[in-house]
């Protein structure tokens, strides 16, 4: 039998007397798509959080990794080093920074060379500092935005911002990517220009995505398997075609008839 790459087991996360998620378990295989629905408050953003250990007191287990590990064992600011990396609801870059810039800050935990050699300039630092720099250049050609790179973030139109964000996450050589609501914001056109992105990029590179979205569109054209939550319950996991036809989603998302 085929090992998940991510593992939840019996995840619960309460909040004082509101329990978020409740008892959730499912798989993510590698070089799969994975979407995460459900309607507003179902737990989605949370669930996410406990995977990238922004919360740990949830219950249950979520492990990573060939083999396994259980990311409650290590350091929120470690989990990135696992090969678990994410994008957030709120775009998180650096606005007074070149786009340039901002993609190397992706990588600064693939410098090798002591904070001397920064300083000194040795040979190390500089080989390091040219082949990171070539590796981001790589990236925002296929993104289209290289002719950006030396502009600042700070006033660029929103759906570069999310391409930016995105090639972020790839200078650290994930295993895999968590998109929060990658195309929340986007127009119809900057959406179907994303939707061709991810697939070039799940093309180029071998890399596992798990996504949170709204558009139903979106999921269901994307993604090779969806699992639909509710209440921070788990609903149904299948291919998008069945879950759009699964009676209890439909029920989660249009209500129960009389």
């Amino acid at each position: 039998m085929k090992t998940p790459l991510l593992q939840l087991k019996n995840v619960t996360m309460a909040f004082g007397g509101l329990v978020a998620v409740n008892d959730l378990s499912f798989d993510v295989f590698e070089n799969e798509i994975v979407g995460l629905i459900g309607p507003n408050g179902a737990g989605k953003t949370t669930v996410f959080n406990c995977i990238t250990q922004f919360y740990k007191d949830y219950q249950g287990s979520i492990s990573f990794g060939v083999p396994p590990v259980d990311l409650k064992t290590i350091p929120v600011t470690e989990v990135i080093d696992q090969g678990l990396v994410r994008t957030f609801q709120n775009i998180e870059l650096i606005p007074d920074m070149s786009v340039l810039d901002n993609l190397l800050i992706g990588a600064h935990r693939q410098f090798k060379s002591h904070l001397l050699d920064e300083l000194l300039r040795t040979k190390k630092a500089r080989q390091e500092e040219a082949r990171l720099t070539a590796k981001a250049l790589d990236l925002l050609t296929l993104l289209k935005i290289d002719h950006l790179k030396d502009f600042y973030v700070k006033g660029q139109p929103y759906g570069i911002l999310k391409k930016i964000e995105i090639a972020r996450t790839l200078m650290s050589d994930p295993q895999l990517i968590i998109l929060d609501e990658p195309a929340a914001g986007l127009n119809d056109q900057e959406t179907d220009d994303l939707e061709a992105l991810i697939g070039q990029i799940k093309k180029k590179y071998p890399l596992t995505i798990l996504l949170i979205e709204h558009d139903m569109g979106f999921v269901m054209k994307l993604c090779d398997r969806v699992c639909a939550i509710n209440f921070g319950k788990f609903l149904a996991m299948d291919t998008p075609s069945k879950i759009q036809k699964n009676p209890l989603v439909q029920e989660a998302y249009l209500g129960k008839e009389d």
